[in-house]
């Protein structure tokens, strides 16, 4: 049965669809596409309703983001960061005041960042510098970290740090959480935005540059599993599978969207006296491109289902590493495709095909590279270590790169 929230996306589809060159052309953040995301009630969906949220599954929330991918990616972005990763790992591992705290900020209109990336440490996610040593009833973090999708807009950060106790000893990586609200004044001290990456695409989010300053944490902030610190990093990083399937349904919804511009114009635009739909090789293309958007719907329908170790909530990493993988690849094609069977005319920025091109590159780079996510799979397939993943901690973790935090 399908979810009431995704006919509602349906409904809000070609209104965010009509603002989508706006925050293209402006870089600037849809706040406004935000605050009708939150009227939905689409936003903090899979929070569970004890605290305030719908108790939605990932499966919901895929079909959801497609509909809303179709109109705008940027959109999309946030509706799977909302629902996905960093929120699924507080309301996983996160202690009752820690879930209280996040779930309302989420739900009234937050997209969580994740902050794992470092100016060093893109997939090698484990080779992280940045320290949180224990002082006290605190822990003092320092550090830069990159990329940071979010970084500056957000109000909840997850940075994960290399956890030093209080004699300099290597306790592991952990989750911190910390609450910094630039646009209402609320910096911690030690918390900087030094700056902003200008993307190819996906323009209206920032990618920033994060600087941590002997940054103070309260021990209450800790986001730690029940495994612990030395096996917990694994751990939090099986809630990252599930945003690792929430990009690649990011990547459907453009190149479904992508594609149902394309079939309009098959059939609306003549040449040489009769529709372009009549042409056996454009017809052909068709054909391709609607068996691989229906192939990667399947295989991210099926990969949503959460089949983790031992019962996990999370999807399978192996699973959400596949569809991400083929989905992310199969956009690109579909969207260059269908910018291809318009021409010319696809190329300019009068129609969607050129800003959807942009945006969709993306997905074959952050959540894990294509490179890294076949390594993995072959690890998976073969069951060997692969070189990327003989330091212990990814070879039970999702690799991470850009643009996915």
């Amino acid at each position: 049965m399908t979810h009431p929230a995704v006919a509602k996306a349906q409904k809000l589809a070609p209104l965010f669809a009509s603002r989508a060159r706006i925050w293209d052309v402006e870089r600037r953040y849809c706040w406004e596409n935000v605050a009708d995301l939150v009227g939905a009630g689409i936003m903090g969906m899979t929070i569970p309703k004890s605290y305030g949220g719908l108790g939605a599954s990932y499966l919901d929330v895929v079909q959801v983001v497609e509909e809303v991918a179709k109109a705008c990616t940027l959109t999309a972005r946030i509706v799977v960061e909302s629902n996905m990763g960093g929120i699924s790992a507080v309301m996983a591992y996160g202690t009752d005041a820690q879930k209280s705290f996040c779930a309302p900020i989420v739900l009234a209109g937050d997209k969580p960042a994740i902050c794992i990336t470092e100016p060093e440490a893109g997939s090698a996610a484990t080779r992280m510098r940045t320290t949180a040593q224990k002082r006290g009833g605190s822990y003092v973090i320092n550090g830069t970290k990159h990329w940071i999708t979010g970084g500056g807009v957000s109000k909840l950060y997850v940075i994960f740090a290399r956890v030093l106790d209080e004699d300099g000893s290597d306790l592991g990586i952990g989750g911190f959480i910390v609450h910094a609200d630039i646009k209402a004044g609320i910096i911690p001290q030690g918390f900087t935005v030094v700056g902003r990456e200008r993307t190819m695409g996906l323009c209206g989010m920032p990618e920033a540059e994060l600087k941590f300053e002997n940054l103070e944490v309260d021990q209450k902030w800790a986001l730690i599993p029940l495994s612990g610190l030395r096996h917990g990093f694994a751990d939090l990083m099986n809630a990252y599978n599930s945003q690792r399937v929430g990009a690649g349904a990011i990547a459907l919804g453009v190149a479904a969207g992508a594609f149902e511009h394309a079939k309009t114009y098959l059939l609306e635009r003549e040449q040489f006296g009769r529709p372009l739909a009549e042409f056996q090789g454009l017809q052909w293309m068709a054909a391709d491109m609607d068996t691989q958007i229906h192939a990667a719907r399947l295989m991210l329908h099926d990969a949503a289902r959460p089949r983790g170790p031992n019962g996990s909530q999370f999807p399978d990493m192996t699973m959400a590493a596949r569809a991400k993988l083929f989905a992310s690849e199969m956009a690109i094609k579909v969207v260059n495709d269908s910018l291809q069977i318009f021409g010319a005319r696809g190329y300019g920025d009068k129609e969607p095909l050129e800003r959807m091109y942009r945006d969709v590159r993306m997905f074959t780079i952050g959540g894990g590279t294509a490179q890294v996510l076949r390594t993995q799979l072959a690890g998976a397939i073969l069951g060997i270590k692969t070189p990327q993943t003989r330091d212990g901690y990814l070879n039970a973790a999702p690799a991470v790169c850009h643009a996915a935090e």
